[in-house]
């Protein structure tokens, strides 16, 4: 179960999509995409399942839920107006449509990383400081190339301290077998595989940095406004599926069993990447989530490190280019550039039992 979370800022999709963000209006069909990931299992149960289109029927619209192969295409695609949501992280949901001049929406915050993502050493490497002077490979720019900034952040280090060596999630597993590697920053599965060869340590993971690496369901803005049957569909059939996964009984289980299987793992393997992710489990816990202090202030700190890895743009001057806005008129950034948008209201319309 693999999910590429590298960035990829197609400049020739950017004009064709900024278009796309002003020309909304209302309909009733919808599209929405997803790739594989524990995280984002839900979607393929509720539109398998027949979960989308009955919240669909209940708002009087049609929603295909569909399934693409690659993480970064599919953002991409979403980006480029082919699709109306999309499910991504919170750091490429900024970088990529946000930065591309999609107006998007986080329509649901629905987990966070809270140990998927970790950093291992070989050998005599037991502390986050011993990553001084050494190689670590990584998928470049990525949520692993952020994870290891804030662990050098925690020991006063920085990226001039050490060689960031860029390799892909395909490979990573591979090439921490070989002696020339020492040392890696991935996320599971592949980081799990790692942990269990003996002689390693992890010696930091996503879990010390709670709620900075997400996972939503991003949506056009333009057309969340013209069309708020789509988050209300949306946010419904989520939020089904997760009291579902919680049950505790033999439908739940068999919810988990399909879900794994359709991820190509067991329901062993399935559970131990869920038991590392911090999946909201009702709409109160992801309402506060959503309306927390801490939101903001995460996003900030992902908006630095973007910056200065130049995924903010190229016409990008500081870290405020791209504004982000939050719950309770909170905003964070350029007030005249207001592209990534954190919007509670379904979330609330579900914890109230109005959807």
């Amino acid at each position: 179960m693999s999910r590429l979370r590298l960035p990829a800022l197609l400049a020739t999709a950017f004009a064709a999509c900024v278009s796309f963000s002003s020309q909304a209006a209302q309909k009733d069909h919808f599209s929405v995409c997803w790739t594989i990931y524990a995280g984002w299992m839900p979607w393929e149960y509720a539109g398998s399942q027949g979960i989308v289109d009955k919240w669909a029927k209940k708002y009087g619209i049609q929603i295909d839920v569909v399934q693409l192969n690659d993480y970064v295409e599919s953002i991409n695609q979403y980006t480029a107006g082919q699709f109306d949501g999309c499910t991504m992280t919170n750091m490429d949901a900024l970088t990529i449509p946000a930065a591309g001049g999609v107006d998007s929406t986080a329509l649901i915050v629905s987990d966070f990383s809270n140990g998927n993502d970790g950093i291992v050493l070989k050998g005599d490497g037991k502390k986050v400081g011993d990553l001084k002077g050494m190689d670590v490979n990584l998928v470049e720019l990525s949520v692993s190339h952020y994870l290891l900034a804030r662990a050098l952040d925690s020991v006063d280090l920085t990226e001039k301290d050490l060689k960031v060596v860029n390799t892909s999630d395909a490979d990573i597993s591979a090439a921490f077998n070989t002696d020339q590697v020492n040392a890696v920053t991935t996320w599971n599965p592949m980081l799990s595989d790692i942990k269990a060869k003996p002689g390693v340590t992890e010696v930091f993971n996503s879990s010390q940095i709670p709620g900075e690496i997400m996972d939503m369901m991003v949506v056009n803005s333009a057309t969340l406004k013209d069309n708020p049957a789509l988050g209300k569909a949306l946010t419904g059939a989520w939020f089904e599926v997760v009291e579902l996964m919680n049950a505790k009984n033999a439908a739940g289980k068999a919810a988990l069993e399909h879900m794994a299987k359709a991820s190509g793992t067991d329901l062993a393997g399935f559970q131990a990447q869920l038991d590392t992710t911090r999946l909201f489990a009702t709409p109160k816990e992801a309402l506060v989530f959503a309306t927390s202090k801490q939101l903001p202030e995460t996003m900030r700190k992902v908006a630095e490190f973007s910056f200065q890895h130049g995924l903010l743009g190229e016409g990008a001057k500081d870290t405020s280019a791209v504004g982000m806005a939050f719950a309770n008129g909170v905003t964070s950034g350029d007030k005249n550039n207001l592209k990534l948008r954190f919007d509670p209201t379904f979330v609330q319309m579900a914890a109230d039992a109005k959807l």
